[in-house]
């Protein structure tokens, strides 16, 4: 049995059930990695002693008798962006290249405390900033669909390696889409959940009022799992919410219908230029496909959905730019040799960050400058207000809304590193969802004529994330889309098809 063939689920079943074990589980993925991973690019790091040591205990333990977690035995690669005590994390940038921490984050803690065995660290752009991982300091994440595009970004390296088999789910961070988009350009699901429901204890920062971690995986069901485990309050963030975290998510019935549920469909999302008709008319079928389950669908408006792009540019930049000022040479992190202070700060920080880490530290310095912050700053918090406003006013006609996750499929690497607002436009219809703190679920919805992956968007309430799964679910289990894989050996396709 090729184990990483299995869902999260699956494996888990089977690790339980004696089938195989957490070692021989943690090799397989190893080895997969090992194989392929030069191809996709998808691993910083991999601690493959650590790892197997991990997994021979889980081992043990379990022949011991004693209880396990959740996800004992499970093998799985995290984004670069969550701290790893002992083990290298970088968020992509060479500012933080040698930076080993001495504690977990908080949704580290978790897993481990569930059983899972981290196997390494997975690219993304620098400090999460970018669509297409392309600003990762260290290397470009392909692909598995087609290696000349894209994975989407900034948790480019977490998409890819689960559509890749190189782990069977994962960890990302979402401040603009960073979750969802590279979840639909990998033909994969992905959550982002709302603002404060898991902890960003230990994660490195880039724009706090907006980045949220969440779960990313092959099926709904192995995402709910990775989002039951990972959940709930945490006193060492203050932004936590103490509400309580449903149980059961994983347990979601198959083959359930969706009658009395109301689904949403807001013109401002399915415009006339932009959004690429493919992706248009797979997202019509899949609503369609919601109607057959019992939905009913109507009509809804979010009018001050297209100041998203700009508000959030701001709030983003601005918050950056702040969090981003404790990389100074100083205190950890690179440091420039230097003559004074000045320089030390200016060479250290010259030189650690990548262009576009620069591009929106300087964007978000001038937001907050004096004279400009009424009118920069404070002005896209007002928007943001107006674009909450006008989800609330949807929610109280529908249960879910359902848009496009991305306007297009994968586009090609190098296609839009020239021009920063094209690259900027591939989050259009994931950051509105960002700027309200609402949770937001990605997951296939078909394959252009190249054999490319869609992504269908069901955006919910606050703390509302059991219905956006129990959705996912119903249509996961009434279509196919997420039981396709992408060919291998993974190398650029010509015309496209898989």
């Amino acid at each position: 049995m090729d184990v990483t063939t299995l869902t999260l689920i699956e494996l888990r079943d089977a690790l339980r059930s004696g089938t195989v074990t957490s070692v021989e589980a943690t090799r397989a993925y190893l080895n997969r990695i090992t194989a392929h991973d030069d191809a996709i690019g998808a691993y910083l790091t991999v601690d493959a002693e650590g790892a197997l040591a991990q997994a021979a205990a889980i081992d043990a333990a379990r022949a011991a008798g004693q209880s396990a977690g959740a996800l004992a035995g499970v093998p799985m690669g995290l984004k670069d962006i969550f701290l790893t005590k002992g083990l290298r994390t970088t968020c992509a940038s060479k500012v933080l290249e040698d930076f080993v921490p001495i504690y977990d984050a908080t949704v580290v803690e978790r897993l481990r405390a569930a059983g899972v065995v981290v196997i390494g660290k997975l690219n993304m752009d620098e400090f999460a900033m970018g669509s297409s991982t392309e600003n990762s300091a260290f290397k470009k994440t392909h692909n598995p669909w087609d290696i000349e595009r894209t994975p989407g970004g900034s948790s480019g390296g977490s998409s890819a390696a689960v559509a890749a088999r190189l782990t069977p789910g994962t960890l990302g961070t979402d401040t603009g889409g960073s979750i969802r988009q590279p979840a639909a350009l990998c033909g994969i699901v992905g959550l982002k959940p709302t603002w404060g429901r898991v902890s960003r204890f230990g994660v490195i920062a880039f724009a706090s009022s907006l980045d949220q971690v969440g779960p990313m995986g092959r099926t709904v069901r192995d995402v709910a799992l990775l989002e039951e485990v990972i959940a709930g309050y945490d006193p060492r963030d203050s932004t936590s919410s103490q509400r309580e975290v449903p149980t059961g998510l994983a347990d979601l019935p198959r083959g359930a219908d969706l009658r009395g549920l109301r689904v949403g469909l807001p013109r401002e999302y399915f415009p006339e230029s932009g959004l690429d008709p493919q992706v248009s008319s797979a997202v019509y079928a899949a609503v369609e496909q919601l109607k057959a389950l019992g939905a009913e669908v109507k009509p809804v408006s979010l009018p001050h959905s297209p100041l998203g792009v700009a508000a959030y540019y701001l709030v983003a930049t601005a918050e950056a730019s702040s969090n981003l000022a404790r990389y100074d040479g100083v205190r950890y992190g690179h440091r420039a040799k230097a003559d004074d202070l000045y320089g030390l700060y200016a060479r250290s920080r010259g030189e650690g960050f990548g262009l576009e880490v620069k591009r929106r530290i300087m964007l978000g310095t001038f937001a907050l400058s004096a004279g400009y912050y009424e009118a920069y700053y404070r002005k896209a918090g007002q928007v943001r207000t107006l674009i909450l406003r006008d989800f609330e006013a949807a929610f109280s006609e529908v249960d879910v809304i359902a848009t496009p996750t991305s306007p297009t499929t994968a586009f090609k690497l190098g296609e839009r590193m020239d021009d920063p607002l094209q690259m900027y436009l591939a989050d259009i219809f994931t950051i509105s969802c960002n700027l309200a703190g609402l949770p937001g679920l990605s997951l296939p919805c078909g394959f252009d004529n190249r054999g490319l992956p869609i992504g269908l968007q069901l955006l919910g309430r606050a703390f509302d994330e059991p219905t956006l799964l129990r959705v996912g679910a119903a249509y996961e289990d009434a279509t196919t889309w997420h039981t396709r894989a992408p060919a291998e050996p993974f190398v650029a396709r010509a015309g496209g098809a898989a």
